[in-house]
């Protein structure tokens, strides 16, 4: 199984996808882990990409696709994986549609998490992560350039027939609930 699970900064998706990835048992890739790892060992990926997300902007979509790409040929994610933080933009959609096109496959379902914007600065600002863009203003900036370039791609799986829009607030048993309730029927355990 193959599901993008989406939404803005501190909608929940990381939470989320390491709850299915427990009950479907396929992998979490997340770009934004990879990222902080490799800005944490100082790989040339981490340097490149460090001052781009302090700063609260998105990395190229050409480095996201091709790292994107690379993960997804690893035997871990053979059988499938729930993908966070990707894809951001419409061109890494249509650019991802390729790959897995290339390997006679497709994304099962698109899902994404809607949250106000008050209750994202509200967790983004208490979630004790320390990461440089946590604060007022950056969050601000993200949540700017996630309405602005990241939103469109939610058009963009809804023509395809995927996108299923889950509401973000409540419990993380109730939000995992209805995530649950809007996959493939074949997919539900």
């Amino acid at each position: 199984m193959r599901i993008i699970l989406f939404g803005p900064p501190g909608a929940g998706k990381g939470t989320q996808a390491k709850l299915l990835e427990d009950r479907l048992d396929v992998p979490q890739l997340s770009t934004g882990d990879m990222f902080r790892s490799a800005i944490k060992n100082k790989t040339p990926l981490g340097v490149k990409v460090n001052s781009i997300l302090a700063s609260g902007q998105l990395v190229s979509d050409e480095t996201v696709v091709n790292l994107v790409g690379e993960s997804i040929n690893q035997a871990i994610y053979q059988k499938g994986y729930i993908l966070d933080g990707f894809p951001r933009t419409v061109p890494q959609a249509e650019a991802f549609d390729q790959l897995l096109m290339e390997k006679d496959q497709k994304i099962d379902a698109f899902i994404i998490l809607e949250v106000p914007d008050e209750e994202l600065i509200s967790r983004i600002s208490s979630r004790g992560e320390g990461r440089e863009d946590d604060t007022p203003d950056k969050i601000k900036v993200r949540l700017d350039v996630y309405k602005d370039e990241t939103a469109p791609v939610k058009d963009y799986y809804e023509d395809k027939g995927i996108c299923h829009a889950v509401d973000g607030v409540g419990t993380v048993e109730d939000i995992f609930a209805r995530i649950m309730e809007k996959l493939p029927p074949v997919h539900k355990y």
